[in-house]
Order: C-alpha cells, then structure tokens, then sequence
C-alpha cells in the first residue's frame, strides 16, 4: 500500500456518510486475509468466505463506531466471534490452525514475500503447526497480518502483555523448531 493510499478511518467515516465505494474499498483491502484468517479456524474455504462476507455485512449494518486505525483489529474480531459461534453450534473446539491447509505458504502474495525460498516455506509451515495454537495464532496476525500488539489483543481479546507473552514464547518455539530442522538464518 502507498503513502498516498486512503487510510482506514477515512474509508470508514466515508461509508458512514453514505459513499459505497469507500466501503469496497475495505472489502478489496481486507477480504482475501480476514478470509486466509478464518480459514485458519474453519478449514474450509467456503465457510471461510462466508464468514468474511458476514463480518463485513454485520459491518454494514450495525455500523459501529470504529476508532481511528482500529478497523482493521475490529473486522478480524468480529470474523473470529463469528467462526467461534459457526463451531460452537457443531460443539467443536475452536483453535487457529493451518494443518488442513490444501496448499503451501506460497498460495498467497502475502505470505510469499514473508519466506525466502521453496525449502523455507515448506519447513515454516511446519515448524508453525508444532507450536501452540493460539502462540501460532498470534504469531500470524503480528508477522503475516502485521497488525500490532493492541490490535492483536482487541482480536484474540487479551491483555496487550499477554499478546507479548505468547509473541516472546512463540519466536523462542520457532527458533527451536527451526532449529531442528537445520535453519539457523530465519528472518524473525
């Protein structure tokens, strides 16, 4: 995203006022990661669509107020709220995963900037699934989603020391697992 791009709080006071396009907008910048997030939980890429779909159609209709810089964190909360209701109805438990995942990091321009080569990706992800699930889940909204320690907290609705916590425990378990797998030069 450039230094001249529009930021969240103005597309969202715009659709406020009624300017639709202000809220595609959101949709564009937001849709396709909040849909590889609840992905993570449902390990379906339907159900995943649609409930990125209704975060931002509950969005739409409730209109909320969002503070500046916060719609980002509000959009992942109310997506995670809505997979956490979409499994309680099937009394099965809820944690952010990547096991199922079809296909490799490589599947999206996001993640691909993230890891070096081929070898890397494939021992990531991984390294990623031995780890604890919400040290994991933390993990990708920091470095793949890249949204801060309060946003983070707002979404997993925990302490911002608590985020910081499982961020410290959740690189030394990357690096150690890294480790085991002979890749001593990892980024983060």
């Amino acid at each position: 995203m450039s230094n001249t791009a529009v930021n969240d709080g103005t597309l969202y006071r715009r659709f406020l006022a009624g300017e639709q396009a202000a809220y595609d907008q959101l949709m564009i910048r937001y849709g396709d990661s909040l849909t590889f997030y609840l992905y993570g939980y449902l390990h379906d890429w339907h159900d995943a669509e649609d409930l990125m779909i209704e975060a931002f159609a509950r969005i739409m209709v409730k209109r909320p107020q969002i503070s500046d810089g916060a719609f980002k964190a509000y959009l992942f909360k109310t997506g995670r709220n809505l997979a956490a209701r979409f499994y309680s109805k099937r009394t099965r438990i809820v944690q952010f995963s990547l096991d199922e995942w079809g296909g490799d990091i490589e599947d999206t321009e996001i993640l691909e900037e993230k890891v070096l080569d081929e070898e890397k990706k494939e021992v990531l992800q991984l390294c990623l699934e031995k780890i604890d699930p919400q040290v994991r889940e933390a993990l990708w909204l920091v470095y793949m989603e890249e949204m801060t320690y309060a946003e983070v907290a707002t979404v997993m609705k925990l302490k911002v020391k608590k985020v910081d916590y499982l961020l410290q425990k959740g690189k030394k378990q990357m690096r150690q697992e890294l480790e085991k797998e002979r890749i001593t030069d990892a980024d983060r």
